[in-house]
């Protein structure tokens, strides 16, 4: 991670002093505190980055994680799981950024489909992972408390949320969910759909640990009050 920071040329030249403050905690105190694995460090710092919406330091990250650990179809995945949860409004830059990276770094796009639905299945599919995450018992419960005029918004995310996007190759479910609680911790004002996938998070495997660690590591980025209502949750869902 320090190899990472260390791309924030301008800031180290032009201010060193927040330099050598931010990059102490950032990437030295902090990593003392978590357990992630490389990887889902990265994954969950540019997931952060999306959804706080800091494209240059995005881009400066992303640029060295292609040398690293990060597969190109890793990072495709990340963005397109951004879409359905901080909305493309937020993700479009991204796109583009991610776009000239590649270019620079001479990967060829497009890069290899890796959806495994179609316009027939996406609800079906979709559907099969919802009930897997949440339980059938749950997902059936939200749509018979749900409104007839806003039906169609369960079916959005049946289809497009999970049909669309979870059911893609490229990601693991434990890494599809881990980026997931990551986008809406760094939102914030999102409490209700972090208990869901804190719910979500632990179905799939991801312990109380994990997540406390994906909190601590973006932490920085998001800053105290959203990092404290995120442990907030974590501790009301786990200790139920």
């Amino acid at each position: 991670m320090n190899e990472l920071f260390d791309n924030f040329g301008r800031i180290e030249k032009n201010d060193p002093e927040f330099h050598e403050i931010f990059k102490n905690f950032a990437y030295g105190e902090v990593f003392e505190y978590s357990t992630l694995a490389e990887k889902e460090s990265i994954l969950v710092t540019l997931a952060s980055l999306i959804a706080c919406q800091s494209p240059k330091a995005f881009k400066k990250i992303l640029m060295s994680a292609l040398d690293m650990d990060i597969t190109p179809e890793e990072v495709k995945e990340l963005l397109y799981q951004s879409v359905p949860y901080v909305g493309f409004g937020r993700a479009h830059n991204f796109f583009g950024v991610v776009i000239k990276v590649f270019e620079k770094k001479g990967i060829k796009m497009p890069l290899e489909n890796r959806s495994n639905t179609n316009s027939e299945n996406r609800h079906e599919k979709g559907r099969e992972l919802q009930e897997r995450y949440f339980g059938a018992e749950m997902i059936q419960m939200m749509n018979d408390n749900t409104p007839e005029d806003q039906q169609h918004f369960n079916r959005f995310l049946e289809g497009f949320c999970f049909g669309d996007f979870y059911t893609r190759d490229g990601l693991n479910d434990q890494q599809r969910e881990l980026i997931t609680f990551v986008f809406i911790a760094s939102l914030g004002g999102c409490e209700n759909q972090l208990r869901g996938h804190t719910q979500g998070n632990l179905a799939v495997g991801n312990e109380k640990e994990k997540l406390i660690s994906a909190i601590t590591v973006i932490m920085p980025y998001i800053g105290f009050p959203r990092t404290l209502n995120a442990l907030a949750i974590v501790n009301e869902i786990c200790n139920e």
